[in-house]
């Protein structure tokens, strides 16, 4: 065994020992969890031109790529925490002189012939850095996302409007969407720094605009933890310049949707999950969000399929049908569900989000190939996708965690109790929270109890909640996390049992 594979080795077993534990009676949930652990075990794996493990995108895409790599190893951080960082790192080591980060990394080679963002890297950068109290990722980060930033306003702004430019459709990772249809995949000479010469192009895009909004959010916030105040204040207001620019520009109020606009200033009308990125960054505010809520997100005619989130409104004139293979045209993407935890709880949809993680994790369990992409009406994963993808397995674990157990945030713990739920069945959960301490829930047939370092913070009986705490387990609240009304006993130590009525995503006050 060579040195890097033995030093990889090594990490890897210290992070299995201290690894998020789940447990249920229930064998359908239990084999499907399991089997998605294994494959992202799996995917943890060494790339050409850096030296250390990288969690790869699996299934046919062999290597990791800006737009959802450093989300997705974020997610998977209590595992593999140093897989985590070193998805992030491999991006900032790769960094041409000019400030320009590649679009991925594979076997295959470095691309750097499209942006190809969404989940903005300072963002997820900037969450790991916190949880992991890792001061040089923080400063690498910075600097790396800083000349980021300036390389795509010299250079993916060339109409002048402030706005961030689309070039081609690799730079969205929109694959096969008509939202590009006649556009070319890549940039000429593979230099995404040029587009091809047509009328249309460049396109000021909402999404990619969104991305470099959500950046400059996590940029001040870095700028703040080094001491740079007059960076962070820079930030703040760029942010918001940006954010101005997006929702007076690109959004047309009488479709309640967002569109590109291309260099002829005309509206790229069709209605894609670029509504769903611009939400994920949080450009729109409650109450614009609870117009695009009602008239898209959760209209049974557009977004709110039997398996939410397609790509394409299912009622726009350009969904695609029938769904071919790696296809942004009508496909619920496991991407866009992976991506859901980032805005729905933070629009206060938290009971809605429940729905579309139930209805993707039963969808996984009744094909287990854990796939790209399926049908928005059947469930049906496509044929032709190969299985044992990255994004596909951290939506089965992720949503274990959210739906039944313990979930972390940067300043609170989620201890989401659902009895009679499948993945609750007999069901024991635990895991290290980022202060050090063990976190665990435990569950019988009436409810479930939850515990900090073996002390009891609460119990949960009769209905699904969500018991909020800070990390040290002091419970400030309650939500609602079903759209039915439920009846809950709250039993803690110190006051013993209360009584609350919970309205679909009510928050209580505690």
């Amino acid at each position: 065994m060579g040195a890097r594979a033995g030093a990889a080795s090594a990490q890897s077993e210290k992070n299995e020992a201290s690894s998020p534990t789940f447990v249920t009676r229930n064998a359908r949930w239990q084999s499907t969890y399991d089997k998605a652990l294994e494959i992202l075990r799996n995917n943890v794996q060494m790339l050409p031109r850096f030296d250390k493990p990288v969690l790869i995108e699996g299934s046919e895409y062999a290597g990791i790529w800006q737009e959802c790599g450093p989300l997705e190893a974020l997610v998977y951080r209590k595992f593999r925490s140093d897989v985590a960082r070193n998805s992030h790192m491999v991006f900032f080591a790769l960094q041409r002189p000019d400030g320009q980060l590649a679009a991925n990394n594979t076997r295959s080679g470095t691309s750097f012939g499209q942006i190809q963002m969404v989940v903005p890297i300072a963002a997820t950068a900037w969450e790991l850095a916190q949880s992991t109290h890792d001061q040089e990722l923080l400063e690498t980060a910075y600097a790396s996302c800083s000349r980021w930033d300036d390389w795509l306003v010299r250079y993916r702004n060339t109409r002048g409007t402030g706005l961030i430019e689309g070039f081609c459709t690799y730079d969205t990772g929109m694959d096969n969407s008509p939202r590009w249809s006649g556009i070319p995949p890549q940039c000429p000479d593979r230099d995404a720094k040029k587009f091809t010469p047509l009328p249309t192009l460049p396109r000021v895009s909402p999404d990619l605009s969104a991305t470099v909004y959500g950046a400059r959010l996590a940029l001040a916030e870095m700028a703040k933890a080094l001491g740079k105040q007059s960076d962070a204040d820079q930030w703040t207001e760029k942010a918001a310049h940006l954010r101005g620019l997006i929702l007076s520009k690109l959004y047309v109020p009488e479709d309640a949707a967002f569109y590109d606009l291309d260099a002829q200033n005309n509206f790229v009308k069709v209605r894609t999950c670029v509504l769903m990125r611009v939400c994920s960054e949080h450009v729109v505010d409650q109450k614009l969000f609870d117009d695009l809520w009602t008239r898209q997100i959760h209209n049974p005619k557009a977004f709110w399929t039997p398996y939410p989130l397609p790509s394409v409104a299912f009622d726009d004139p350009a969904f695609v049908r029938p769904i071919p293979h790696n296809s942004w045209g009508g496909a619920s993407q496991a991407l866009t569900a992976l991506r859901a935890g980032r805005w729905f709880d933070h629009y206060g949809r938290s009971a809605e989000l429940s729905i579309l993680m139930d209805k993707w994790c039963d969808a996984i369990q009744r094909d287990m190939s854990f796939r790209q992409q399926l049908d928005p009406t059947t469930g049906a994963f496509t044929e032709g996708d190969l299985p044992n993808y990255s994004p596909a397995a951290l939506v089965m674990m992720d949503y274990t965690w959210r739906l039944a157990g313990i979930h972390e945030e940067p300043q609170q713990l989620h201890w989401n109790v659902r009895p009679g739920h499948p993945a609750s069945e007999s069901a024991k959960f635990s895991m290290r929270t980022d202060t050090g301490s063990d976190a665990e829930m435990r569950y019988d047939a009436k409810g479930a109890t939850c515990y900090i370092g073996g002390t009891t913070v609460g119990r949960v009986e009769g209905g699904a909640a969500r018991l909020l705490t800070d990390k040290q387990g002091k419970i400030t609240g309650l939500t609602g996390i079903r759209e039915a009304t439920q009846h809950i006993a709250l039993h803690t130590p110190d006051r013993g049992k209360r009584n609350f009525t919970l309205h679909a995503n009510e928050h209580v006050a505690i």
